[in-house]
């Protein structure tokens, strides 16, 4: 299966996925135009439509790709998402036939209340639960709840490829080094990362294995965030990763 980011937006990314014999899904369209200009170009179909939450930036494309290409439109299970054919929720299998795909549905709320994930095919699709050395905003769930979720994401293999919402990892990048000054990995995935971005190219997908060194929100246990979050008063995990939160909301760097 290939995976193609279609930039969107301000800085968004759409998920194309695509066989060999021109079958293709889109994950998160927030824009038609995008789509429908991959399409063309690499004469693909549209077969199915992903979405993880209800954010128009990711589901506000999805109606007119929907009429224009008869493509199937799984989505969770929430009513602020229209045009939906399939319902989906945690423990659920999207399984086509056309492209032949199969994913895993993980609830992971946090970011908002319905979010899902959909693992498979080598690729993790993770909307805006979880970004490249960063994580979503809380805005319907709790600490509690986005801490699950990204524990839960962390566990997967390794080899899955990390395939998010949005270009935020130099922003992310730049928090990290202050609370985990000292992880080489993350020095070097900094430096990888704003390569890319002065030569135009985004810096997802990226392996999960790279995020759980990297990611200061996937480490919350590591001795550079327990040391951290001593320094915040920040006694067990889930007060470290509330304390994390709440620095990465106010940081201006």
């Amino acid at each position: 299966m290939h995976v193609v980011p279609l930039p969107a937006l301000a800085d968004n990314y759409i998920w194309l996925m695509h066989d060999g014999q021109g079958q293709a899904i889109v994950v998160d369209p927030g824009d038609a135009a995008p789509v429908d200009a991959a399409l063309a170009q690499r004469a693909l179909r549209l077969r199915a439509i992903l979405l993880t939450h209800h954010h128009p930036d990711h589901v506000a494309g999805a109606a007119a790709l929907r009429a224009r290409h008869g493509a199937f439109v799984f989505a969770p299970d929430d009513e602020r998402i229209h045009g939906v054919d399939h319902r989906v929720e945690d423990g659920d299998i999207v399984s086509l036939d056309a492209p032949e795909a199969r994913f895993d549905v993980l609830a992971v709320p946090g970011h908002t209340r319905s979010h899902v994930a959909y693992a498979g095919e080598g690729v993790l699709l993770c909307g805006d639960t979880l970004f490249s050395l960063g994580c979503g905003r809380l805005f319907e769930g709790t600490p509690a709840q986005m801490l699950a979720s990204l524990d839960r994401l962390a566990a997967l293999p390794g080899d899955l490829l990390v395939c998010c919402g949005h270009e935020y990892t130099e922003a992310n990048g730049r928090f990290a080094r202050q609370v985990d000054p000292a992880n080489t990995a993350l020095a070097a995935r900094c430096a990888e990362a704003a390569a890319m971005r002065a030569t135009g190219r985004p810096t997802v997908p990226v392996p999960l294995a790279s995020e759980r060194a990297c990611n200061p929100f996937l480490r919350v246990d590591s001795d550079g965030l327990v040391a951290w979050g001593q320094r915040q008063a920040a006694g067990n995990r889930l007060e470290r990763f509330a304390a994390l939160r709440a620095a990465k909301d106010a940081f201006r760097g």
